[in-house]
C-alpha cells in the first residue's frame, strides 16, 4: 500500500487537533490521546480487535489506579503522620491492587496486561498532574482520563485511513507473478508423473515376464 498522503503529515496534523482538547476549560489531558495511539501501533496497527482490546483494558487499568487513589486518602495516616509511615501504607495498597490488577489479567477478555498497566499509569498522571474537570477530584481524573484513552485507538486509525493508502502496481505485479508461478509449479508435478492407465497396463506384462 501506497499513502496518497504521506503518513507523517497526517499524525502530525491530527497530533495538533489535541491542542484544542487540551486548552480547553475542562484541562483534559491530551497527552493521555498518544499512550492509547502508541498502545494501538505496539499491538501491530489500526484493527477493531486491537481497539476492543484496548478498550476493554486501560479503562480497567484506571480504575485500579482510582481503587488505590480512594483506599490512600482513607487510611493513608493509618500508621502515623510521617512521611516514612505513609509511603508504607501506600506501599502495602499499591502491592494489594497491583496484584489484584495483574491476576485479572488471566481472565481472557483482560489478557492484555500492558494496556491495564497503560491506564494505570495515565489515572496517575492525570490526578496527580491536577488534570481533568475538577482537579484533584478522583472520579473527574477518572472519566477524563478513560475518555481521553478511548480516543487513542480512534486517532491511530485515522491517522492511517486518512492518508488514503492505495496499492501500488508493484504489489499488484509480483502478486500475479507468484500465482503464476504457482501455477506452473503444480502443472508441471502433474505432467511429470505417470498416468494411472500407464500404470494399470504395464504391470501385467511386468508379471508375465517374471512368470516365464
Amino acid at each position: 500500500m501506497r499513502d496518497r498522503i504521506p503518513h507523517e503529515f497526517v499524525a502530525s496534523f491530527l497530533a495538533g487537533l489535541t491542542a484544542f482538547i487540551g486548552g480547553t476549560a475542562l484541562h483534559l489531558p491530551p497527552w493521555a490521546i498518544f499512550i492509547g495511539w502508541a498502545g494501538t501501533f505496539l499491538l501491530g496497527g489500526p484493527s477493531l480487535t486491537n481497539a476492543r482490546r484496548l478498550w476493554m483494558t486501560m479503562p480497567l487499568g484506571s480504575t485500579f489506579a482510582l481503587v488505590i487513589v480512594l483506599i490512600d486518602q482513607q487510611i493513608g495516616t493509618i500508621a502515623g503522620t510521617g512521611q516514612f509511615a505513609q509511603n508504607l501504607v501506600l506501599a502495602a495498597i499499591i502491592f494489594v491492587v497491583n496484584s489484584a490488577l495483574m491476576f485479572t489479567g488471566r481472565l481472557k477478555a483482560f489478557a492484555l496486561i500492558p494496556g491495564m498497566f497503560l491506564g494505570f499509569a495515565s489515572y496517575f498522571a492525570t490526578f496527580f498532574g491536577g488534570f481533568g474537570f475538577d482537579p484533584q477530584n478522583p472520579w473527574a481524573a477518572w472519566v477524563s482520563v478513560v475518555a481521553m484513552n478511548f480516543l487513542g485507538p480512534v486517532f491511530a486509525y485515522l491517522s492511517m485511513r486518512l492518508a488514503f493508502p492505495r496499492p501500488t502496481q508493484g504489489v499488484e505485479a509480483s502478486r500475479t507473478t507468484d500465482i503464476a508461478v504457482a501455477e506452473d509449479s503444480a502443472a508441471g508435478e502433474r505432467d511429470s508423473g505417470p498416468r494411472a492407465e500407464d500404470r494399470v497396463l504395464a504391470e501385467p506384462t511386468s508379471t508375465r515376464g517374471h512368470d516365464r
